[in-house]
């Protein structure tokens, strides 16, 4: 129940204090009475109403006592300037989805680092703990602790409003919302470390919330784009693992284990996000990538000139490295390895990918093809050096082994 109900209580009582902070601590005391109350009184017919109407009365109490005690500094200090207290902003149920928002694009705010921002929104709208927050990126729970504190202090600071940024703010603070979320998920699609190679509780999460700032966001094309692309993304989870928990690789898996209910709910989506009528920004175009896998019966039935089509829309709308890397996969697939390994190849001397151990994963698997197999070989071992997730390391040192033996064949 606190996991469905913390985010709009939150929200909630950070409209009447106007510091998240603050909220924070107010609705953990009115989860500390429901723990004291509840197992002799029964749990109410609406505990988020009684959760959220003992928060605004302790928030009440809080905001009355900072007034007397500023009353009695004025009066100590023989301030004679008589003023009128202002009225206290309580909240109602008709603003709580707005609040919910406002929540949203405060802890998401580019004041914080990435991490902070990730951190305060799993704690914040996803009412995750901060062990669980600590399991789920697996590190420490005083790091973890450490960065929510900093990250509310740091929006204390710097005076960072309470609200849903309007005009041109709106859609950078939009984007660093939907990079937050995807951040999540990506993380658990993907574990970059630690021996598991799906974390399957925080793709879920980062689900709900894009779930959730699709509801609240409706005429944001790009928001339905994450969803979408999540959706189909989550979908194909029971393939991506082996009996052994080992990763298969898309073309690899079994499509009869694919989601369909996922797949046809980001089909959705992204149809929703196509009917607004703008022009395709990035996540949009992903989904339509993802789109085209999932139309896909059997791997050699993916429309491969498609999705390069697609990739190099996306690399003029939003140019990366990573992207351009996934266009080398594309073309490889779609017009032959040489033409993908020219586009990797370009990118051997990027400084973002020096560290990044796909580049050589990549180039190893083009390479193999192409029946380079020493130069393969070299590459599959050295994605292996740099990855940090266990399961993915020992596939790529299988590939290695292969690549050697095809080697010695020659």
């Amino acid at each position: 129940m606190w996991r469905l109900e913390a985010a709009r209580i939150i929200a909630g009582l950070a409209r009447m204090v106007h510091d998240i902070g603050l909220a924070e601590e107010l609705a953990q005391d009115a989860l500390v009475a429901a723990l004291e109350q509840w197992p002799e009184s029964g749990v109410p017919d609406n505990p988020g109403a009684w959760l959220m109407a003992v928060g605004k009365r302790r928030a009440i109490d809080r905001i009355r006592r900072q007034r007397r005690y500023e009353d009695k500094l004025a009066e100590i200090g023989r301030d004679t300037e008589s003023q009128a207290p202002p009225e206290i902003d309580v909240p109602d149920d008709e603003h709580i989805e707005d609040d919910v928002l406002r929540l949203v694009f405060t802890a998401c705010h580019p004041v914080l680092s990435t991490q902070a921002r990730a951190a305060l929104t799993l704690r914040m709208l996803g009412g995750l703990t901060t062990d669980e927050i600590a399991r789920a990126f697996l590190t420490s729970e005083p790091t973890v602790a450490q960065r929510i504190v900093r990250a509310k202090r740091t929006l204390s600071d710097a005076g960072v409003p309470f609200e849903v940024p309007e005009g041109p703010d709106r859609a950078a603070r939009l984007s660093s919302v939907l990079e937050v979320v995807y951040l999540i998920f990506n993380e658990g699609y993907t574990a970059t470390s630690g021996d598991d190679w799906v974390r399957t509780d925080l793709c879920q999460e980062a689900l709900r919330l894009g779930r959730i700032l699709a509801g609240l966001a409706p005429e944001e094309p790009e928001v339905h784009g994450l969803v979408a692309l999540m959706e189909i993304q989550a979908s194909r989870t029971r393939a991506r693992t082996g009996p052994s928990g080992e990763p298969v690789p898309i073309l690899d898996q079994d499509r009869g284990r694919w989601d369909r209910l996922l797949i046809h709910r980001g089909f959705a989506a992204l149809l929703r996000a196509k009917a607004i009528g703008e022009p395709p920004g990035p996540y949009v175009l992903q989904a339509a990538i993802a789109a085209c896998h999932a139309q896909a019966p059997a791997p050699e039935d993916t429309d491969w000139t498609q999705i390069a089509s697609l990739y190099g829309i996306l690399a003029s709308v939003a140019p990366s490295p990573v992207v351009d890397l996934n266009r080398a996969v594309a073309a490889g697939m779609a017009h032959g390895p040489a033409e993908g390994l020219a586009v990797a190849d370009k990118l051997a001397d990027e400084p973002s990918l020096r560290g990044y151990h796909l580049l050589p994963s990549v180039r190893g698997d083009l390479l193999a093809r192409l029946g380079r197999a020493a130069e393969a070989r070299a590459q599959f071992e050295r994605a292996a050096e740099l990855t940090r997730n266990a399961a993915e390391r020992k596939i790529l040192l299988d590939r290695a082994a292969k690549a050697g033996e095809g080697e010695g064949n020659r």
